[in-house]
């Protein structure tokens, strides 16, 4: 009996010993071996850890620091796992309190970092929001959560409407129909906001999908599946700020891990500040640490540990769920030489991958000033590949809309000597948090057509804009709810089912039928994707330019008179050349090139020349 005693006392103590460190959280979760870069942040989280010692248990794996945090429920791991392979092991936390092992696994790469490429000029990119496409799932859309307490309202624009990650799955043959060959859906990490914070834009947890979206495990199952109906996948993420509801609200790691020292300071949003050579220090120092609103607490990228978490982040989703591509919010926000640094450490992993940043400039020197390798911007690379052509968006409404303004277009990509790599610009009509292109239901689709015809034809990776393709209208009127409005037949009970023919209207149908027709086309079609683009200045209200590529050409005429005209075609001979006519690719009818061409009012012409 005294033996037992004995034993029972010592399995007590041991247990007591290794229980009585508390250990909440590791974040990542689990990496892998063989990155290039050998060092692995780990951020550990539990009550009273940031004196614990820690040792790595295998020979492989070397703890190369420790950092403790100023909260004592914190801290930063540094690990060196140049010579670590695939496969658990263990680390140690010891204290005066006791001891404790954790388990840690390294996984094999599962993305071959040379093969894996992002997507390019070659592609059409599809933008849509979750909670407003299709709801597949109704049993996640009232979850209670920590902080949020809104159900769902469909009644209400800026309500969760239920929406999810299964409800995209099930439209996957939809969207490969239409043609688009990517999708960007915005952001689906968790946002745990009192206001139900349904657009995605204010995470609570950088690991984790919102669960009224769904899970990690729908999110791989949804970015499989789109893979192997040759869609890819685009993630939105957000580096410059986190939601009110993160943990990092409640327990900051360091006082200046969020600007400010967590406390609301209004960002004054004047991003010309950055290349503006009379700007004051105050202007800048308000453009880079305030916050867009109090409910988004702007995160301070300037903190080093911070930097690596958010790089780690990232390059922990490229891997874990094989993205083709990520899109940063409000990416001039953000601290820009740890934006810098991201995209070299996404790219030195990733060599073929690609970013798009969002700089929402109204000029176009202020959009190039963020592009990789700009002129603008002497002594300091961006790294970032890609960015989003607002000038084009902004002057496209006019420019489309009202009569002879096709200029404003052409006064637009006349800039292009601005750009560092014009292929990489994400050119788009609208987007969530715009009006829509169409403020209300069109007659007809004339202006329709001119505006994708010229969006699929001219330089750039072309985005669209979920439910465009059906028509779907609206303004932001008091929020953007109103132009992020539910596509019709994604919920059950809709009296609309828009993702079939059956179930669209006349007009729907020829929108739909004609965006698909130019977007097949378009797919693969390396003129478009890699060709040179020659313009020529708008005359009598007719925009005119030619794709050009290993001797095959494309020549796209724009009539932006709300009048028919005719169109005199030899100040057009640079372009056409020997040919005597196009076919065009709409109608496959031959168009003759000879002398003159008769236009009707807003007609659009995209002829492949013979």
């Amino acid at each position: 009996m005294k033996k037992l005693l004995l034993t029972t006392s010592l399995i007590a103590l041991y247990v007591g010993l290794f229980a009585s460190i508390q250990i909440n959280k590791l974040e990542p979760a689990f990496w892998w071996a063989g990155m290039k870069n050998p060092e692995l942040q780990i951020m550990v989280y539990g009550a009273d850890i940031n004196n614990l010692q820690v040792q790595s248990l295998s020979p492989n794996v070397l703890v190369k620091r420790v950092v403790k945090a100023e909260s004592p429920n914190y801290l930063f791991v540094y690990l060196d796992l140049s010579k670590a392979t695939a496969g658990k092991f263990e680390m140690l936390f010891t204290s005066e309190k006791g001891k404790k092992k954790v388990s840690y696994e390294l996984k094999p790469r599962s993305v071959d970092p040379v093969s894996h490429k992002g997507f390019s000029s070659s592609d059409v990119i599809y933008l849509l929001m979750p909670d407003r496409f299709a709801n597949g799932n109704p049993a996640n859309d009232n979850l209670k959560m920590q902080n949020a307490t809104v159900q769902v309202d469909r009644n209400d624009p800026n309500a969760r409407h239920g929406g999810d990650l299964a409800g995209i799955e099930q439209h996957l043959d939809y969207l490969a129909d239409l043609g688009v060959t990517t999708i960007w859906p915005t952001p689906v990490l968790e946002n745990d906001m009192p206001g139900g914070s349904y657009h995605g834009y204010a995470a609570t947890d950088y690991y984790k999908v919102d669960p009224r979206f769904g899970t990690n495990e729908e999110y791989l199952r949804l970015i499989n599946k789109a893979h192997q109906k040759s869609l890819k996948v685009v993630m939105d993420m957000v580096f410059n700020h986190c939601g009110s509801g993160h943990l990092w609200m409640k327990d900051m790691p360091f006082g200046d891990w969020i600007n400010n020292g967590g406390k609301y300071m209004q960002c004054n949003h004047a991003k010309h500040s950055y290349y503006d050579p009379h700007a004051s220090e105050y202007d800048k120092k308000m453009m880079k640490e305030g916050w867009f609103v109090e409910s988004m607490p702007d995160l301070n990228q300037r903190n080093p540990h911070l930097a690596k978490y958010l790089i780690q982040n990232s390059i922990w989703w490229i891997e874990y769920a094989n993205l083709d591509g990520i899109r940063q919010d409000t990416y001039p926000y953000a601290d820009a030489s740890m934006m810098a640094e991201w995209c070299r450490a996404v790219f030195n992993e990733y060599p073929n991958f690609n970013i798009v940043g969002e700089a929402w400039y109204e000029n176009v020197s202020g959009t190039a000033y963020w592009q990789a390798n700009s002129k603008l911007n002497p002594g300091f690379n961006s790294n970032l590949k890609t960015v989003m052509d607002f000038p084009t968006m902004i002057n496209s409404h006019d420019a489309f809309y009202q009569d002879n303004s096709l200029g404003k277009i052409f006064d637009v990509v006349a800039q292009d000597y601005l750009y560092a790599d014009v292929n990489n610009l994400l050119v788009f009509l609208e987007n969530h948090d715009t009006d829509r292109f169409f403020h209300e239901m069109p007659n007809d689709l004339n202006i329709y057509k001119q505006a994708f015809a010229f969006l699929f034809t001219t330089r750039g990776i072309p985005e669209i804009y979920y439910g465009t393709e059906i028509l779907i209208n609206g303004v932001k009127q008091k929020s953007d709810g109103y132009v992020r409005t539910d596509f019709p037949g994604g919920w059950m009970g809709d009296t609309q089912n828009a993702y079939t023919a059956d179930g669209r209207t006349a007009l729907q149908n020829e929108a739909f039928n004609y965006m698909q027709k130019l977007l097949k086309w378009r797919k693969g079609n390396e003129v478009i994707a890699k060709g040179s683009l020659l313009h020529f200045a708008v005359r009598d209200g007719i925009y005119v330019y030619l794709r050009e590529y290993h001797g095959k050409k494309v020549l796209v005429i724009l009539n932006g008179k709300k009048s028919e005209t005719n169109l005199s075609l030899k100040e057009y001979a640079e372009a056409i050349g020997s040919s005597n006519e196009g076919i065009d690719v709409i109608t496959g009818r031959s168009v003759g090139l000879k002398d003159k061409l008769n236009l009707s009012a807003k007609e659009s012409l995209i002829l492949e020349l013979k």
